[in-house]
């Protein structure tokens, strides 16, 4: 699962993924389109319960899940019809499962915002409102081909005919994709089309270095607009958190307390996408590792066993699962089993975020 990164130019887009990824993606503060390939990276997400499950079982390494984040060039107005780079970054977006949008919630005269002003709810707006033309493009391009099969009486092309007329009437009112509700049959449907506006979505309000909490009025609009529309916000300082990302642990953590942060933003940020994104966290813990895993949320036994190996969800058998309060409580795992507290789930199970969990299986 990966999250795309995107933005207008120059709202620190670029400055966030390095600091995420600690990579030195090219950047250059006032050349819109310093970033034409996207570039790619892997993020740590962060999970306090890794830390504690190793207070009592010592293993050899910790494994956190991880996250895939993609820097994808700055958007402009016009893009669905070719401005900028247009339909290469569009394109891009498309192979992404979430789109995090940063917005610039901070003033400076010496990095020019390409519309002359500040105005976050505008750059939502310019984004939201080119891929919701790409959108409507794609479905017009299906429409015609979905009604000529469905003349043939193939079933699943008049389902399609349907769902596309559906997706068209709620983007030409100029409401994105995630805001209508579909059926599982109808979702499966559209998509292979790889829907922009469908995607899920949240918001970094990138803010000055004195607004770290992001109080200000311009932030405050982006929350307003994010909880009308159901989507989460994350206030981040692209600058200083980039630099506390350069910095080793003893002198990160005091910068940290310099500027009154608990944590960097960064890891409020990879939690909340890994939220975005719609996934939990699993653990295996033992003696050579104690490891998160990433699942879709929803996902049965053998399809997290599957995360694992292929031949895990092939071959499953059962589950033994407890939770970490049963670990804080009873200490060990032979006494979780003296305690009854060891849970046997079979292959209808769903996985719970934080389960602890070991896999039997036989192929």
């Amino acid at each position: 699962m990966e999250a795309g990164i995107v933005g207008l130019p120059n709202v620190g887009k670029s400055t966030l993924f390095n600091a995420l990824t600690l990579s030195k993606a090219a950047a250059s503060e006032n050349y819109p389109f310093c970033t034409i390939e996207p570039n790619e990276g892997i993020v740590s997400v962060p999970d306090p319960r890794l830390e504690k499950i190793t207070q009592y079982i010592t293993p050899k390494k910790v494994i956190p899940a991880t996250l895939k984040l993609v820097d994808i060039a700055g958007i402009v107005k016009g893009a669905s019809e070719g401005e900028g780079l247009g339909n290469k970054f569009l394109s891009h977006i498309r192979q992404v499962d979430a789109i995090m949008q940063v917005v610039r919630c901070f003033e400076d005269e010496d990095v020019i915002h390409v519309s002359g002003n500040v105005d976050p709810l505008a750059d939502i707006e310019t984004i939201e409102f080119e891929l919701m033309l790409a959108d409507i493009e794609t479905v017009q391009t299906a429409q015609s081909k979905a009604e000529r099969t469905a003349r043939s009486g193939d079933k699943d092309a008049k389902v399609l005919v349907e769902v596309l007329a559906k997706c068209l009437t709620h983007l030409e009112a100029e409401k994105p994709l995630r805001q209508l509700e579909l059926n599982e049959q109808e979702e499966k449907a559209i998509k292979s089309y790889g829907m922009l506006t469908a995607k899920p979505i949240m918001y970094v309000a990138n803010v000055a270095e004195d607004d770290l909490e992001g109080k200000s009025p311009l932030v405050g609009k982006v929350r307003e607009y994010a909880e009308k529309v159901g989507a989460s916000v994350v206030s981040v300082c692209a600058k200083i958190e980039s630099e506390i990302a350069e910095l080793d642990a003893g002198d990160r953590q005091e910068m940290l307390e310099a500027v009154g942060l608990a944590e960097p933003a960064l890891n409020v940020l990879a939690r909340q996408a890994y939220e975005t994104l719609g996934l939990d966290s699993y653990f295996t813990a033992g003696e050579q590792e104690v490891r998160a895993w990433t699942i879709k949320r929803g996902f049965t036994a053998p399809q997290a066993a599957g995360v694992i190996h292929t031949d895990f969800e092939r071959g499953f058998i059962r589950v033994e699962v407890y939770t970490l309060d049963d670990l804080v409580e009873h200490e060990t795992e032979v006494a979780i089993k003296q305690n009854g507290k060891m849970r046997v789930e079979g292959k209808t199970y769903v996985v719970q975020d934080g389960d602890i969990c070991h896999f039997l299986f036989n192929v």
